[in-house]
């Protein structure tokens, strides 16, 4: 059970130097910016409308052209 103890006593070493590199690291503040975020957006937007009639649609408009 030897290397136990000697396993022990490397993570508490381990454990110190963690500790030790934190308090020694400083303090770290996160704040909101004074002014609002800014997203600038290039977008392009296209639209087509496409429209098929039957031939016998297209002929009842043709032939009805008050109605429509």
């Amino acid at each position: 059970m030897a290397g136990t103890g000697n396993r022990l006593r490397q993570l508490r070493l381990a454990a110190m130097v963690a500790l030790g590199s934190m308090m020694t690291a400083g303090c770290i503040t996160v704040k909101a910016p004074d002014k609002p975020i800014v997203i600038e957006l290039n977008i392009n937007i296209k639209q087509e409308v496409v429209y098929r009639l039957a031939g016998d649609a297209s002929q009842t408009i043709d032939s009805n052209k008050d109605i429509f």
